[in-house]
């Protein structure tokens, strides 16, 4: 049951930060009250990684890939802990 939770929680978060990407490639979207909710959740774990690798000519942020990078071991690591 614990692993099914941490499994959704972690799908969820994901889910937000795919939101976050796609609604990132739509300026005019950035002013919509579901994409502040999903910059107020996502931009505090992305920045992290934005302060140790900025983005690449300014516009190429890999943020979000290492992001989910990280998500998918911490995931794994929670699950193995709880087995």
């Amino acid at each position: 049951m614990i692993i099914h939770l941490i499994r959704l929680i972690f799908f969820i978060y994901s889910f937000l930060l795919i939101a976050r990407v796609v609604g990132s490639w739509f300026p005019r979207f950035s002013r919509h009250s579901l994409m502040r909710f999903v910059c107020f959740y996502t931009d505090p774990y992305l920045n992290i990684f934005k302060r140790v690798i900025p983005p690449i000519g300014g516009v190429l942020d890999l943020s979000p890939l290492i992001g989910f990078f990280v998500l998918e071991i911490v995931q794994k690591f929670l699950i193995a802990a709880v087995s």
